[in-house]
């Protein structure tokens, strides 16, 4: 009797022995690592900006926004328009798309984004958006814009000056951006079509110049478009932070400018195909028939 009330009462001990037991040794099955989604944007330079990388500005906004959402990591890349459409033809696209005036490839791809801007619309809705611009000038070294003389038209990137130049009725010799620079700084010429790129330039140089800004048109846009349905509300959670005015004010870092600060009446479509290209240079002596080809803003 004795025995078996012994065993009766040090059974749930025993129990609970061999439990401490097999807690204590008995491996733990791991805990799933939280899922990490990578969002792979490509920022693609095709015009002069005016100081600074533009890869850099959106990596800096990229981390912002990954300490807002966890478990996201930006991975922002730096590509030339060749290497973009090489990508492409190899079947290679990335989530976001940051780029200037062209690389029509990407058009079919790009998703609808709930912003409207005539120059990145296609059948109706915005494929891309502008979250930088720049600004086409007419500089001076005098106050005297009626003087005659010869002008300098500066060419750097694949835009397209030449069309800013004829919708002003300006006429002039187009010359790589640097050499327009200089030449002008020289008294070559008496007056210089340039950009954003070249007031950077004279405040570098500590050069005053008087400038007019050409509104009547400018391709000096920085697209950006989303082209992954499955990562887009993480995308447009990037759009937010990249165009709210806390990052917007920002942008003289990088010596562009938000685009409620510029005012040009036209520009080309974001995804302006080479075809298109060569009719707008086409069309440069006849501004009704050059009109044609460029959207109203």
């Amino acid at each position: 009797m004795k025995v078996g009330k012994i065993v009766k009462t040090g059974l749930p001990f025993l129990l609970a022995a061999a439990l401490v037991f097999a807690c204590a040794f008995y491996p733990k099955e791991e805990e799933s690592p939280p899922v990490r989604q990578v969002v792979r944007m490509w920022n693609v330079d095709t015009f002069e900006g005016g100081k600074g990388s533009r890869t850099a500005f959106l990596k800096s906004v990229a981390r912002r926004v990954e300490e807002k959402t966890e478990g996201v990591y930006f991975l922002v890349l730096s590509l030339t328009a060749e290497g973009a459409r090489t990508a492409f033809a190899e079947g290679d696209f990335p989530d976001m798309l940051s780029f200037g005036v062209g690389l029509s490839e990407f058009a079919e791809l790009s998703l609808p984004l709930p912003y409207s801007f005539a120059g990145g619309e296609m059948g109706g809705k915005t494929l891309a958006y502008p979250w930088c611009a720049g600004r086409y000038y007419l500089f001076s070294l005098s106050d005297d814009f009626k003087e005659e003389g010869k002008t300098a038209i500066s060419c750097g990137g694949s835009n397209l000056p030449r069309v800013a130049a004829s919708l002003s009725g300006i006429e002039g010799e187009e010359l790589p951006s640097l050499s327009a620079y200089t030449a002008f700084l020289n008294g070559k010429y008496r007056y210089l079509l340039g950009t954003q790129r070249d007031i950077c330039r004279f405040q570098a140089r500590n050069v005053t110049v008087y400038q007019k800004p050409l509104d009547g048109y400018s391709d000096l846009y920085q697209y950006i478009s989303v082209l992954s349905a499955e990562k887009k509300g993480v995308c447009l959670a990037f759009l937010e932070e990249l165009l709210s005015p806390k990052t917007q004010e920002t942008l003289s870092s990088l010596g562009m400018f938000p685009l409620g600060e510029t005012a040009a009446e036209r520009t080309p479509g974001a995804f302006l195909s080479e075809e298109g290209r060569a009719a707008l240079l086409g069309a440069v002596r006849d501004r009704k028939n050059l009109e044609k080809f460029l959207k109203s803003i």
